[in-house]
């Protein structure tokens, strides 16, 4: 038996896609960044959050596609580099640090080399680089 066309009624609530993230204006972003920098560890959590999620943002608006995946666990991840991507399971190239070194390297604080070389770092898989993509331009205009 075939089951009739999904309408407005049948429809199922959520489907993948159904909700963008919300993106992070550089009037919350920026501050959320110097605030990081300039209080380090003892920046609050909400503050550190921002500031990860916004450097991810412009990570990934430098560098869009599927290819990679960043994480920073616990807030956020996002997929940049184009190339191949992956549509389930964990994908083939895979970054992932702490909220306090992915700061450093996203504003130029620390190098990839370094990150690497003293463990904060991560990657596995063979496009899992992000060197020439770092330290990411995140002092944008407020009208972006």
């Amino acid at each position: 038996m075939r089951r009739p066309a999904a309408d407005a009624r049948t429809a199922p609530l959520w489907h993948p896609g159904a909700m963008a993230k919300a993106r992070i204006h550089p009037t919350v972003g920026q501050p959320a960044v110097r605030a990081a920098l300039a209080r380090g560890a003892d920046a609050d959590r909400e503050t550190r959050a921002t500031a990860v999620r916004f450097l991810l943002q412009a990570l990934a608006d430098l560098a869009p596609g599927g290819t990679v995946e960043v994480r920073v666990p616990p807030f956020g991840a996002v997929q940049c580099i184009e190339g191949p991507g992956h549509t389930r399971g964990t994908p083939p190239n895979v970054i992932e640090t702490d909220p306090a070194t992915w700061i450093a390297l996203a504003t130029g604080g620390t190098s990839w080399e370094a990150g690497v070389e003293a463990g904060a770092v991560r990657a596995s898989g063979l496009r899992a680089d992000l060197r020439g993509l770092l330290p990411v331009p995140w002092e944008l205009p407020a009208d972006r």
